[in-house]
């Protein structure tokens, strides 16, 4: 069974936490299913579909999490992608924790 998305991802941050403890990663939280009047409100608020999951400020870094397997980079995720490169950040997509790591 090939785990989710959100378990590569949890994994992921664990593991970079307890190997790069003086340097910061947050998620970003575009994903996920809401109501009508809270999609409005975060939209408002600057929430921005196709925003890599994971930020490394300190190294200008953003992870993009699929699953190992089956997992497909949307095109407003490959447009975010290309333009964070376009301003000099570094990209991955991880396809599961060991692929993200590494």
């Amino acid at each position: 069974m090939v785990p989710s998305e959100h378990l590569e991802q949890v994994r992921l941050v664990s593991w970079f936490r307890k190997t790069y403890p003086n340097v910061r990663i947050f998620a970003v939280p575009n994903g996920g299913h809401r109501g009508p009047s809270q999609g409005v409100a975060l939209k408002a608020e600057g929430v921005s579909p196709g925003v890599p999951d994971l930020c490394v400020p300190a190294w200008a870094l953003w992870v993009e999490m699929k699953r190992e397997t089956g997992g497909v980079v949307s095109p407003v995720q490959k447009d975010w992608i290309e333009y964070l490169q376009g301003i000099g950040h570094h990209v991955i997509v991880g396809r599961g924790f060991e692929d993200a790591r590494r």
